[in-house]
């Protein structure tokens, strides 16, 4: 997605997103339908992460296609570079940013993703990222897989709203408010009120299993694209550096256990993650050095969560395989075995 603005010297993210929706009833004019939409995401942006692991979870995968961008992009667009010929196949297009002209020929805003996109008519829907998760969940139930997590459990809707929310502006957003600093009070700033946020999730995390409990729920894959991009990217590229990931032991040992959980490690790209930030970040990297580290095979170590109780889908199942064209190459993510799943160490 588009990363934001400066205002004086701090950086500010644009919110301002297509806000129709795909709903049950098409309200908005989209109503719900198998195979009309095409969920366009990139595995290397952590917003668009979410929803492939929502996607995932829930078994949309039937319902909902998907194309990939490869993991950098220019100031104009995201670009299909993964596909045969640079062109996603089904839109026909060889930039996310044809299918926002489409519909808006005079489109003012940042070209981000994720972004659902309209098959018959080739535009853009929403890139509202919160609200295609959201909608994955309540608008999209009648083709969600037997066994699918509730990622919005109703005791705890209240709650979950006040967590994401702070996990939202003061992590996810917060390692970019420090990458992408200005000056030095306006990154120091920044910098304390991220490992405020931190700290407080590792208290919380220390005695619960999940952010909510018991389960998975929509807060923990909002928090979990953001510590798996933390030390191979957000540490050193963001100056995030008071302490690493795996120096947090209930954060690093939550991180691990979702990794390790059908859905989520299943949908990372390393080297995609690490591509896009050092070589599209040339204010902050001018170099455009690519780092070979960390070493990554530590993310299928035992975790002992299972020690707190719990169980990820409650009463629920996994989701299965990963479909063989969605598979993560093995080469950018050494959790991932020939089936696409991770292959978690025994203890």
């Amino acid at each position: 997605m588009a990363e934001g603005t400066y205002v004086e010297k701090s950086f500010e993210r644009d919110t301002r997103y297509i806000s129709d929706r795909i709903t049950a009833d098409g309200a908005d004019g989209w109503p719900v339908e198998a195979g009309r939409y095409r969920l366009v995401a990139a595995r290397a942006c952590p917003w668009a992460n979410r929803t492939i692991i929502v996607r995932r979870l829930l078994g949309l995968e039937p319902v909902l296609s998907m194309g990939l961008t490869g993991p950098t992009h220019d100031s104009d667009s995201w670009t299909f570079d993964l596909d045969p010929g640079q062109v996603d196949p089904v839109l026909g297009i060889p930039r996310i940013k044809d299918a926002y002209l489409t519909r808006f020929p005079d489109y003012p805003r940042g070209i981000t993703v994720p972004a659902i996109v309209d098959i018959p008519t080739g535009g853009v829907v929403s890139n509202n990222f919160p609200d295609i998760t959201h909608d994955m969940f309540f608008e999209w139930r009648q083709f969600h897989r037997e066994g699918a997590p509730d990622l919005w459990p109703q005791a705890q809707r209240e709650e979950m709203e006040t967590v994401m929310k702070r996990i939202y502006t003061e992590v996810n957003n917060g390692v970019y408010r420090c990458g992408f600093a200005g000056e030095q009070n306006s990154y120091e700033s920044a910098y304390e009120r991220l490992f405020t946020a931190l700290d407080w999730l590792e208290e919380r995390l220390s005695g619960q299993r999940y952010l909510m409990g018991e389960t998975i729920t929509e807060a923990d894959v909002r928090l979990f694209t953001t510590l798996v991009r933390f030390d191979p990217v957000y540490h050193g590229h963001f100056k995030c550096n008071r302490s690493k990931l795996t120096e947090m032991p209930a954060l690093w040992g939550y991180a691990r256990d979702l990794f390790q959980t059908p859905g989520f490690g299943d949908t990372v790209d390393f080297t995609q993650i690490k591509e896009h930030y050092y070589l599209v970040h040339r204010d902050v990297n001018p170099t455009g050095v690519v780092p070979a580290g960390p070493a990554l095979g530590n993310w299928t170590s035992p975790h002992g969560r299972e020690q707190l109780g719990g169980n990820a889908f409650g009463d629920g199942t996994p989701p299965g395989g990963v479909p063989e064209a969605e598979r993560v190459p093995q080469a950018n993510n050494p959790a991932i075995g020939a089936d696409g799943l991770v292959q978690v160490t025994a203890a």
